[in-house]
């Protein structure tokens, strides 16, 4: 059964290891002897991450010489941010119609709880 893009970058990302080698490559390309540095996993296990990742589309490698350095690659991220944006902009209208009946609850402190709600409704 064929996985759709977004369903493999998000079970890529549901790894915190994935994650974490992420991050690092955030910050630039690295080897993948770099990249297994601050983790108690062997060489194998790593790899088989970046395998993930790569298939997610979430990272590119590439061969030079002796070096094999991974990068970033933020399509894949793209795509999850774009599927997220509705929902941001809901979440957002949520939290502003939030700020604003705190804000009419500090303007009327002396109002009764029971008149603020029936003017909020």
């Amino acid at each position: 059964m064929p996985r759709d893009a977004l369903t493999t970058t998000f079970s890529a990302l549901a790894d915190p290891t994935r994650r974490a080698i992420l991050a690092r490559l955030a910050l630039g390309e690295a080897s993948v002897n770099e990249l297994a540095e601050p983790f108690s996993l062997s060489q194998p296990a790593i790899s088989k991450h970046l395998k993930v990742l790569e298939r997610a589309g979430l990272i590119t490698r590439a061969r030079q010489a002796q070096w094999r350095p991974c990068k970033l690659d933020g399509a894949a991220l793209m795509d999850v941010a774009d599927w997220l944006e509705p929902y941001r902009r809901c979440w957002e209208a949520r939290l502003d119609r939030l700020d604003q009946h705190l804000r009419m609850l500090q303007s009327a402190p002396e109002t009764s709880i029971s008149e603020i709600e029936r003017k909020a409704t």
